[in-house]
């Protein structure tokens, strides 16, 4: 059994296109970013502010209450002191829990907002970027960077930057308290904060690391998946499953192995925190029992008690503080990501519409208008590898020319097609009036006004494409059909009737509200390419595109085809992809391709006449023919 190759940038060990970036701790560029997604959500960053600040101070309550109850209340036998200490202390329990109640929900509000506009505005901008910036970025990296890097500013939102600013108010409060009720206790207990910094540096470095690999590793099984599943008719041809999956265990294995290290730090991490706090207490033990006894220096049982109870609240921020700061650092490579994928320039839409085309007309009875255009290529040259400097920012020394000094004009009510060899470059330039790609160099003019100057919604809204590789979205039927405009029920009947699809809806009693699975799943190609058709006709484009529109039907649902092409033709410009150049033999001319430059142009006529390039690529397909005729029989 033939072995499936590997895609570009996939090795057995994994993709070696993964984002390396690793992100400062703090990098103020992206957080003056960050916070302009803040901005509309100031009343909820205010209130939740307010809820920590009052919970830090309530925080306070516990040991100095313990202190007044322990060297006063108890020796003078003030049982009204005990219970309203008591009394006062449940109060700030219960003041405590309703602000972090109201914290926490205002913070996953936050979180949740800021994240969902975040994301929505990711997702548009990836919408309008160009088709080169697809051919060059994995679908399942940026599937992680709309996901996980999003779920990572949300951490930061949720409990990184609000409670951290808390844990700080916490922390700086305790510690005045502390100095104020007694200094050289608060320094023996201060003593250990040196190893704590020490032991979170090392935690902080080590986490990194391990947060780095487990993002890797994500993105690359999004990836796999990603490509493996769109390809699972493939994998399954070839009898790959078992090959697949053990590539697939070598990748989960390696996520598996980065968790575990992500772990083993934090396994590490909290015990020696736990036990540099267990010698702040024992420090603080031994520097109180040194003075013991009576004088001025000597400290009652009611300090020592309260320092217990606020030694323990001081090291639980800062202990918080170092996760915070793992957070904020995962927040920002995450911001990062996701902002150069923002930062990617979207296709060039014009400034100046002065030169733009007249609007369209609106539709009529739910049917999309249409006025005459003329498309023309003056002198274009084209290279998919100039399209893709951008990758690397190296322009090649000389580029691969796809187009090279292509020149024509269709004008409405002619029809333009294009025959060649696989590669020659009929569908770039296809792509290229589609504006996926623009030229570097030469112009394409629609009725006169160069592409480059008109919106993509200007040149596309005025084009029906009706292609070989057909794309169906999950959903019914009629959500298909309607894709390029509001078009009635009516009309979509109409437009499946003209394509001669009224057979698939016949089918089920939901007609155009069958449920079509992924991709049109459901569907055999050839059904797909009759609604892909019919999507074209409820359009009622300008210019129409056919890329061998009917290589996929039965030669009676072709005729049938072929005869609502010709209607719908009338009056408008067309531009066709010949792969069986019988289809084209009335086409009002034929630009034959070579190796991106058109060698012969004329009718069907005229070019078997001059006996070029495409007299010999039609009698070979006509002899090719007749063979397998005779051979059938």
């Amino acid at each position: 059994m033939p072995r499936l190759l590997l895609p570009f940038g996939v090795s057995d060990t994994g993709p070696i296109h993964d984002d390396e970036i690793l992100g400062k701790a703090y990098d103020a560029r992206l957080a003056r970013r960050l916070l302009r997604y803040a901005r509309p959500y100031w009343g909820l960053v205010a209130a939740s502010l307010a809820l920590l600040l009052i919970d830090g101070a309530l925080q306070l309550t516990g040991p100095l209450l313990t202190r007044y109850v322990i060297d006063v209340a108890v020796p003078a036998a003030d049982r009204t002191a005990i219970v309203g200490s008591a009394l006062a202390f449940l109060g700030a329990l219960a003041g405590q829990s309703v602000c972090s109640y109201g914290e926490t929900l205002l913070t996953a509000r936050l979180g949740q907002g800021i994240m969902h506009d975040l994301r929505t505005q990711l997702f548009a901008h990836v919408q309008r970027l160009p088709v080169a910036y697809f051919d060059r970025t994995p679908v399942g990296r940026l599937v992680t960077r709309v996901t996980s890097d999003i779920e990572s500013l949300n951490e930061l939102f949720t409990s990184g930057v609000v409670a951290g600013l808390g844990d700080l108010f916490t922390l700086l409060a305790i510690s005045i308290l502390m100095i104020a009720i007694d200094w050289r206790l608060a320094l023996a207990a201060f003593a250990v904060i040196p190893f704590i910094l020490l032991v979170s540096n090392l935690f902080r470095v080590h986490v990194r690391r391990a947060y780095r690999d487990i993002r890797v590793r994500v993105a690359r099984i999004n990836a796999y998946l990603q490509e493996r599943l769109t390809g699972m008719r493939v994998v399954q041809l070839f009898g790959e499953e078992q090959a697949e999956a053990k590539r697939f265990d070598g990748l989960n294995r390696d996520h598996l192995q980065a968790q575990l290290r992500s772990i083993t730090v934090y396994a590490l991490y909290f015990p020696l925190i736990e036990i540099l706090t267990t010698v702040a207490v024992a420090s603080l033990l031994v520097a109180g029992a040194r003075r013991t006894g009576v004088g001025d220096g000597a400290l009652s049982v009611g300090t020592v008690a309260a320092f217990l109870q606020l030694v323990r609240r001081f090291f639980d921020p800062l202990q918080d503080l170092s996760d915070k700061y793992n957070t904020l650092q995962q927040a920002m490579a995450s911001s990062e990501r996701v902002f150069k994928v923002m930062d990617e320039p979207s296709i060039p839409e014009p400034v100046d519409r002065t030169r733009a085309l007249a609007r369209r007309p609106s539709p009529v009875d739910g049917v999309a208008a249409f006025e005459p255009v003329t498309i023309e290529f003056e002198d274009v040259w084209f290279a998919y590898d100039a399209a893709h400097i951008a990758a690397d920012g190296v322009a090649p020394s000389e580029p691969q020319w796809v187009l090279k000094a292509v020149s024509f004009r269709v004008t409405p009510g002619n029809t333009l097609a294009l025959v060649g060899h696989t590669g020659a470059g009929k569908t770039t330039i296809v792509s290229l009036i589609l504006r996926f790609y623009d030229p570097q160099r030469g112009r394409i003019l629609l009725n006169g006004v160069d592409v480059r100057t008109l919106t993509t919604s200007d040149v596309r809204e005025r084009i029906g494409y009706v292609q070989q590789d057909i794309f169906l979205f999950a959903g019914d039927i009629a959500s298909n059909i309607r894709l390029s405009s509001p078009t009635s029920e009516e009309s979509v009947a109409a437009a499946l009737s003209a394509a001669g699809a009224t057979r698939i809806i016949a089918r089920t009693p939901k007609g155009t509200g069958r449920e079509l699975g992924e991709r049109g799943a459901s569907l055999s190609v050839g059904e797909r390419q009759l609604l892909s058709f019919a999507r074209a006709v409820a359009a009622n484009p300008s210019l129409l595109i056919l890329d061998e529109a009917t290589s996929a039907v039965d030669s009676e649902i072709e005729s049938e085809i072929q005869r609502a092409v010709e209607v719908l033709m009338r009056g408008r410009t067309t531009i066709a992809i010949a792969h069986r150049l019988s289809t084209i033999v009335r086409a009002t001319e034929i630009l034959v391709l070579h190796h991106g430059e058109v060698r012969e142009r004329g009718t069907h006529r005229q070019l078997m006449a001059s006996r070029g390039l495409y007299e010999r690529l039609y009698r070979l397909q006509i002899g090719a023919l007749e063979s397998s005729t005779r051979e059938g029989r």
